[in-house]
């Protein structure tokens, strides 16, 4: 494993204290009286799907207002809410998951402006503000003029008609934005990794990814677009970069507990991972999709177990007891499966058929509707 920051003794005792808490935390969770693992699952047209992950039943499908399709969805903390990039990518909406109610929407163009934004969105830990990384485009008269990307922040007891409350110029080709747990940073996932300090927008740190200087590797690209990390706190994606003559699949990794960043290479690039997401329990193993759903050693980078899967699955999530790994966008169903031996234990199937196309599944603990 190339470590970025190499600290083993510590990354080993940090370990071990989250496992420990995070079996706690699955006990804890068998008494918390009726939550459970619910996945959140857009679709076009327009459409929020709530689905119980363990009785593998759909409770309801919620219509946003307005055009889509839907793409990123971005739960609150507290699992009330789930945060919807829609109408093309213009305007956020903000999903009560008990009523179906929209309870919040930005919509981000302006008078002179389209604005428009490619994905990356992130709820602060306090669920009070949501920032989305936005491309503006002004309207002359006679041209389009590109203007400065920045991340808008935007206050989420605002209500409907949310306004910008403050903005910071922020790296281009961002597609993921992520918190530090303790809500001191706000990642953007970009070329490389920048580290943003979220009420000032200064860079408060800069994580080289496609600009790393390894020793005999080339550049690594790299495609991260489906954000799934809010069982685990690690940001986990796939890379492919050259290795003398040799194509190298690896995987990054940023805890956001810790500001730790790892890479680790896996295997010669034959199989393609699109996203990939940690198991929050048996925390050494990481599982990516795409025509295959694989099963790596997130330490030593060995490939545990690979199995194809029925089609293409580009976003994946891990439940919280860590037992079960779900794959899910591109067409209208989400396929469970065991994270022991990746055996099929089920899917789901969205009503009519309507597929989900580029969007995000995502996993929230809370109690049924109703």
């Amino acid at each position: 494993m190339h470590d970025v920051i190499d600290r083993p003794s510590r990354r080993a005792a940090r370990r071990a204290l989250w496992v420990a808490v995070a079996l706690l935390a699955v006990g804890g969770c068998g008494r918390e009286a009726g939550v459970r693992d619910y996945l959140l699952v857009a679709h076009r047209p327009n459409h929020l799907a709530v689905v119980d992950a363990k009785a593998r039943t759909i409770e309801n499908v919620f219509e946003l207002p307005g055009a889509g399709p839907p793409t990123t969805v971005v739960p609150s903390p507290d699992g009330r809410m789930a945060y919807v990039l829609t109408n093309h990518s213009r305007s956020v909406s903000g999903i009560d998951l008990a009523t179906g109610e929209e309870v919040f929407r930005a919509d981000l163009d302006e008078s002179d402006k389209r604005v428009t934004c490619p994905g990356a969105l992130a709820v602060s830990p306090d669920g009070k503000e949501l920032f989305v990384y936005e491309l503006p485009v002004a309207r002359l008269a006679d041209r389009y003029r590109v203007e400065a990307n920045r991340i808008a922040v935007y206050d989420t007891s605002a209500g409907v008609g949310a306004e910008r409350i403050r903005s910071f110029p922020a790296e281009r080709r961002t597609m993921v934005l992520a918190f530090a747990a303790d809500g001191s940073r706000l990642y953007a996932m970009s070329w490389d990794i920048v580290a943003y300090d979220p009420n000032t927008g200064d860079e408060q740190e800069r994580i080289p990814l496609t600009n790393w200087q390894r020793q005999g590797y080339s550049r690594p690209d790299w495609f991260d677009a489906w954000p799934s990390f809010e069982t685990s706190d690690v940001w986990v994606a796939p890379y492919v970069a050259m290795k003398g003559d040799v194509a190298m699949m690896g995987l990054a990794q940023l805890d956001l507990a810790s500001g730790e960043f790892a890479t680790v290479d896996v295997e010669p690039a034959g199989v393609l991972i699109f996203s990939a997401a940690l198991n929050p329990v048996r925390r050494n193993e990481v599982f990516g999709a795409y025509t295959t759903l694989s099963k790596i050693d997130r330490e030593t980078g060995e490939l545990l177990k690979r199995i194809d899967l029925d089609h293409t699955y580009y976003s994946v999530a891990i439940s919280t007891d860590g037992n079960e790994v779900y794959v899910g966008s591109t067409l209208d169903d989400v396929a469970i499966y065991d994270t022991q031996d990746l055996r099929k234990l089920g899917e789901v199937h969205l009503p009519s058929g309507n597929d989900q196309g580029l969007a995000t599944i995502r996993l929230v603990r809370r109690a049924p509707s109703g």
